[in-house]
């Protein structure tokens, strides 16, 4: 999957565009990703994540960085054996351009915010 450009509310992932948080598999997109509190990553949101059992796990907090990522999510998906990176969602796109050159990765975008 190659993610081809990102705006405030709006992704572009293989000729189709996007306009709601997505979780982007090595082989698809699931659209309309959302979480149970919103602006911060659980573990409950992740159970599609854990099933596809990815190296690491890229995840965008939004284009300002206000999706929250509690250290207790990152110590249960070290914990699954998942290496965890975040940053603003500009920039978790960069970050697994890169990896999933090498990698399995996944990548959970939050498109606002």
């Amino acid at each position: 999957m190659t993610i081809e450009d990102y705006a405030f509310g709006r992704i572009q992932i293989d000729g189709r565009t996007y306009t709601a948080d997505v979780i982007v598999f090595p082989d698809r997109v699931e659209a309309s990703w959302w979480r149970k509190e919103g602006h911060r990553l659980d573990p409950d949101d992740l159970a599609a994540v854990v099933a596809a059992s990815p190296e690491v796990l890229v995840v965008g907090t939004g284009a300002h960085g206000v999706m929250r990522v509690p250290e207790e999510t990152v110590a249960w998906l070290r914990a699954q054996g998942i290496d965890v990176r975040s940053a603003k969602t500009g920039e978790a796109i960069e970050i697994f351009r890169e990896l999933a050159k090498t990698r399995k990765a996944v990548a959970a975008l939050h498109l606002t915010c």
